[in-house]
Parts: structure tokens; C-alpha cells; sequence
């Protein structure tokens, strides 16, 4: 499957390199046998408080050898390869064919190697993982200014048109959007944590622009938003067989400013 989901070599699991988690019983970051067998498809309550840290031998408490790090560590520390060894599990389970719906935290855990604890440490329920399944697919979201206006805007309309590329290249990208938006709960989590911050993020952009003097001001900031983003959600969106070319930002940022009508009508 590489040739249909090769954005995911940034990550290197899928090249060999991130190992899962090699705990006893595959199950890292204390995740026990016992704990995992058996229990519903839901976060496991907490049975266990973290041990009290204790003063070596020969030490005075309080001296700086009793606590070597600037802030106390709370709770189990995190497991960067239990997260991509979750990660990992989904997505090889998707290209085997299972459907999202079908998928249970149990069957994640087990082809991952690791207990259901773990992974509910990290995600309360099975939507909320495949969201970041689904992001960790996706290009990142690039860097912006957060001071600009325009130049903001420009950053954020090519990381739409960068990953409606990245869906068109990818068939399981494409498919999981498709059985995304057939589950309600899923696409509500996906819209909630994802799209509902990046339309935020372009309307804080705008508004910027507007106070910057280089939008007009009598315009309803959504309305410019929807202006600016429609055209290329319709290339991206409605229209897949569009081409998406690198200076498209830039030719709906220009298209807008100088307007529609020819000279001499405005």
C-alpha cells in the first residue's frame, strides 16, 4: 500500500523506523495483561495511584539529588512508540480492509502490542483516535505568523490545497473521509477538533487583514472568509478532477482584491 498513502514516510513507522513497544505481554507503559483482558470498549477507570517518590540513602530530603528534574513528573510518562505503534495498528487495519465502523479499541490494542489501558490513556473512545489517525495522515498544518493578515490567509489556502492533493493521492486517505462522513459522531469529532480551528484560525486571519487596512471594512468578516476559502474548497471538495496548480492561493487572493468586474464598471 505504499503507493497509495506514501505521505506517511515522514513518520518512518511504516519503513521500520519506530518498533513497537517491547513491555512483556506487549503492554507498555504499565498496561498489564489483567488489565486489558476482559474489560469493556471504554476507559478503564483507575485502580492505582502514582508511587510516592522516595529519597536515596545517605541523602538529606530536600537537597538537589532528590529531585533532579525543575518540576515533578505527574503520573506515567508517555510512550512515544506505544503512540505510533496505536497509530500504526489502525491505519495497517484499514488497508487490510476493515472498516472503521468495525474496528474496536480491542483488536487496535492487540495488533498493536500493547493493553487497552494505553490506549485509553491517551484517547477517551475510538473517535477521538481515529481523528488523530486521520491528522497524523494529513500534511501538518503549517506555521503561521499570527500577526499577518494576506500573508496568513495566503499560508492557510495552500495547506487546504496541499491536502486535498494529499487526499486525491492517497486511496485510503480518501476512503476513511468517505466512511468518516457516514458515521455522524466520527464527523462531528473530526469537525469539532480539526475544521472548527482551522475556519477560527482564517477568520482571525481576515480580521487581522481588515484592521490592517488591507481588506475593506464594511464587509461581514464571514462573508469575506467564505469568499476567500469557497473557491478553494470547491477545487479541493466538489471538484476532484480540478487541478489544484501551486500558484492557486495566490490566484484567488488576487482574483478577489482586484475584483470581478472588467475596468471602468466598478
Amino acid at each position: 500500500m505504499q503507493g497509495q498513502d506514501g505521505e506517511r514516510d515522514r513518520h518512518g513507522a511504516r519503513n521500520g523506523g519506530d518498533a513497537s513497544p517491547g513491555a512483556p505481554g506487549g503492554a507498555p507503559d504499565g498496561a498489564s495483561a489483567g488489565t486489558a483482558a476482559g474489560s469493556p470498549d471504554r476507559a478503564p477507570a483507575e485502580t492505582s495511584a502514582e508511587a510516592p517518590a522516595t529519597t536515596p540513602a545517605g541523602v538529606p530530603a530536600g537537597t538537589p539529588a532528590e529531585v533532579p528534574d525543575a518540576e515533578p513528573r505527574r503520573g506515567r510518562p508517555r510512550s512515544a512508540a506505544a503512540e505510533r505503534a496505536i497509530l500504526d495498528a489502525v491505519i495497517a487495519l484499514l488497508e487490510a480492509g476493515e472498516p472503521l465502523a468495525g474496528l474496536s479499541i480491542e483488536r487496535i490494542a492487540r495488533t498493536a502490542g500493547v493493553g487497552k489501558a494505553t490506549i485509553y490513556r491517551r484517547w477517551s473512545d475510538k473517535e477521538e483516535l481515529f481523528v488523530d489517525v486521520v491528522r497524523d495522515m494529513e500534511p501538518d498544518d503549517p506555521p503561521v505568523s499570527g500577526t499577518e493578515g494576506l500573508a496568513d490567509l495566503r499560508v492557510m489556502l495552500e495547506s487546504l490545497r496541499t491536502r486535498g492533493l494529499a487526499q486525491r493521492s492517497s486511496a485510503l486517505l480518501h476512503n476513511i473521509f468517505a466512511q468518516m462522513k457516514s458515521h455522524p459522531k466520527l464527523w462531528n469529532e473530526y469537525h469539532g477538533m480539526v475544521i472548527a480551528p482551522r475556519r477560527l484560525a482564517l477568520l482571525e486571519a481576515v480580521r487581522r487583514a481588515v484592521a490592517a487596512g488591507e481588506l475593506r471594512d464594511d464587509l461581514d468578516v464571514e462573508l469575506i472568509d467564505d469568499l476567500f476559502v469557497g473557491p478553494m474548497l470547491v477545487r479541493t471538495v466538489h471538484r476532484p478532477d480540478a487541478p489544484l496548480p501551486d500558484d492557486l492561493a495566490d490566484r484567488i487572493i488576487t482574483a478577489l482584491l482586484q475584483g470581478l468586474a472588467p475596468a471602468g464598471r466598478v
